[in-house]
Formats: structure tokens, C-alpha cells, sequence
């Protein structure tokens, strides 16, 4: 038996690894500018795109794990960008916020996809638009 199912060469998931690896490499140079980590920075888009919502919701368009995201934000507010609140509603519920200073960072950080953008020299914006998809329908079979 040659176990070929089982070289690194051979499979999707080290391949899926790798890109992720080198995807958060590639944003460590622009985000320590912001002063921030690639997490932060998903947490950050999704808030620049609607603030104000719930961590059950955050965790919903983020896909991070609650107990990091616990973590990341208790040092996102550290760092005064995002403030934890109560729902007014429903006391039980708590809201995170942008501060002034988290809105302004989205100033600082408009030109960071673009400066990523470039990176991906083999790759066009037709297979770009492929791979979104492709990768969407990985996440979506494994969502548990």
C-alpha cells in the first residue's frame, strides 16, 4: 500500500493551512502600523460595516471562536477602540461599540486590501472572484 492519501503534497486542508499562514503574514507588516492583530482587524471590518451589535452577532460575521473573541475584545477595549455596553432593550445582552478612535482607525486602514491586493501577482480578479466562491462552499459543507 503506498498511503498516497496521506502526503502533505496530496491534501487540500495543508494547502487551506499554508494560505492561512501566509494571508495573516501578509497583513502583520500594514496592521502593526494600526497597531493592531489580524483578528482585531476582522473584528474591526465587521463593526466599520455595522457597529453597535451584539457579541452573539459579531461572532456570527466574524466566525471567531467566543472564547478568543472574549479576549480580543477585552484588549480591542484596552486599546480604546471598542467599548462594551449594555443593551438598553435587554439589560442581559451587551453591545459592542466603535470609540471615536476605532471609527477613525477605518481612515488609517482603507488602503489595506488594496496593499494586499497587489501581493497576489498570479492571480486575477476573475480567479479572485473563483476563489471567494470556492472557499464560501468549503466553509459551508464544514460549518457544523
Amino acid at each position: 500500500m503506498s498511503f498516497n492519501q496521506l502526503k502533505l503534497k496530496n491534501q487540500l486542508c495543508h494547502r487551506l493551512y499554508m494560505a492561512s499562514n501566509s494571508i495573516v503574514r501578509a497583513y502583520r507588516e500594514p496592521l502593526n502600523g494600526l497597531n493592531i492583530t489580524y483578528t482585531q482587524y476582522i473584528v474591526m471590518m465587521a463593526l466599520w460595516e455595522q457597529d453597535k451589535i451584539t457579541i452573539a452577532e459579531l461572532l456570527e460575521k466574524t466566525a471567531i471562536d467566543g472564547g478568543a473573541m472574549t479576549q480580543i475584545l477585552k484588549k480591542m477595549a484596552d486599546k480604546r477602540l471598542l467599548e462594551i455596553i449594555k443593551d438598553e432593550k435587554d439589560k442581559r445582552k451587551r453591545l459592542v461599540q466603535l470609540t471615536k478612535q476605532g471609527q477613525a482607525l477605518k481612515l488609517e486602514a482603507v488602503n489595506i486590501p488594496n496593499e494586499i491586493g497587489y501581493k497576489f501577482e498570479s492571480i486575477d480578479s476573475e480567479q479572485a472572484v473563483k476563489l471567494r466562491q470556492l472557499l464560501d462552499l468549503v466553509v459551508s459543507d464544514l460549518r457544523v
